[in-house]
């Protein structure tokens, strides 16, 4: 990712503000200001022009994120047709399999989870809609790295670092890119509690025509139903067979 040859400091402090509303679902100012080592007035000054550009709304004398960025969410998410296109393709695999159904992109070296659909006996997880999470410990991301290049990988390495998870994540360039290679191999990628612990699931990459990848899908449970052949065969072929017709219709959208 570029960095600004002439940061702005007023906006860095403005987004410094903004994730720690969101990471502390709510403060004051003065919390603001502990946490963050800038002043009270400057923090105020940041939260009452937030106010009135409706980005922040005050309760008492505690600030919150404004509905505005669930509306600038929605159609950032809108313009990504492979949620467009790939939803009915992951309802399908949560409703046959009865787990968990997700599509994930990547931006800045981090993935994003732009869907999830819910089946019979999905578990709920703490990624939901909009979550960014490292990629080398996720099956979409490491989906997507194994389709990348090589060049690429290494950057989103050297910026984000392979930490771990759990005790499954990869932890070196060496283990991680002998998985990538057996994801290219398979076709698909599987997430053995590399995130969570008991939880496991098999990913496959999203590809245009063109050989573009635009992300990934992927089916999760917990690892007392998702192993063994019924993961690495019957659901690794169903989640393999979605990835393929939304990358064929995303080609042709």
């Amino acid at each position: 990712m570029g960095r600004a040859k002439n940061p702005v400091k007023a906006v860095g402090n403005t987004v410094t503000i903004i994730k720690k509303l969101a990471e502390l679902d709510g403060a004051g100012v003065t919390e603001l200001s502990n946490h963050l080592d800038i002043t009270k007035g400057t923090v105020h000054n940041h939260l009452t022009t937030l106010e009135e550009n409706e980005l922040v709304v005050k309760d008492g004398d505690q600030f919150h994120l404004g509905l505005r960025f669930f509306e600038f969410g929605e159609q950032i998410k809108n313009k990504h047709k492979i949620c467009e296109v790939g939803v009915p393709e992951v309802d399908k695999l949560a409703e046959k399999t009865g787990e968990l159904g997700n599509i994930l992109v990547e931006e800045h070296g981090r993935g994003i989870y732009l869907y999830r659909a819910n089946g019979e006996n999905a578990l709920s997880l703490d990624t939901g809609i909009g979550s960014r999470v490292y990629l080398h410990q996720t099956g979409l991301g490491k989906a997507i790295l194994a389709h990348i290049p090589e060049e690429r990988v290494d950057e989103i390495i050297d910026e984000h670092s392979l930490r771990p998870s759990t005790e499954h994540t990869h932890s070196t360039r060496e283990s991680l890119f002998e998985d990538l290679e057996q994801i290219r191999e398979r076709g698909y990628a599987l997430d053995m509690e590399e995130r969570a612990e008991g939880i496991q699931c098999v990913a496959a990459p999203v590809i245009t025509n063109d050989g573009t990848v635009r992300g990934a899908v992927s089916v999760a449970g917990p690892a007392s139903r998702m192993r063994g052949d019924y993961l690495e065969s019957k659901v690794s072929d169903m989640v393999m067979r979605a990835a393929d017709v939304i990358g064929i219709n995303l080609s042709y959208s």
